[in-house]
């Protein structure tokens, strides 16, 4: 991305193997720093789960609306196709915990929440698609 408007095209061509290949590392590292045993605290599972309802109702209220003239089949289908969400809020996450400003609760909420969000968007699709029609 911070080469993307200085380079020409024939170094973002050789480069596009090395920037497939590393990037599935980017959130495995952080998914290592991760500490699980700050879940033994009920709160901090508490507030997980809140975050992570709030998180899914929040883009299916939040986008499912936009596309209302659609119909409320579709509205629905949008509004559960953007549930994945975390990729920034990793980046700031772990920012936060580098510099010490962040508690590890609650950069494990927030790692756990992008996981979360991303692992219950396919069930959530599949079912807002039941009985769609398929074109081929």
């Amino acid at each position: 991305m911070a080469l993307s408007e200085t380079v020409e095209e024939r170094v973002r061509t050789m480069t596009a193997g090395v920037s497939e290949l590393l990037v599935p590392f980017f959130p495995v590292g952080i998914g290592m720093r991760l500490d699980p045993a700050v879940f033994s605290n009920a709160r901090t599972v508490l507030l997980a789960i809140s975050l992570l309802v709030a998180a899914l109702l929040s883009k299916l209220i939040g986008c499912g609306p936009g596309a209302i003239r659609l119909g409320r089949t579709d509205a629905l289908r949008v509004g559960t196709g953007t549930a994945p969400r975390g990729e920034v809020g990793t980046v700031v996450a772990q920012l936060g915990r580098k510099l010490g400003v962040m508690p590890d609760s609650i950069f494990a909420i927030i790692i756990s929440l992008s996981a979360a969000t991303t692992l219950a968007a396919p069930p959530i699709i599949r079912l807002a698609f039941r009985g769609a029609k398929t074109e081929r």
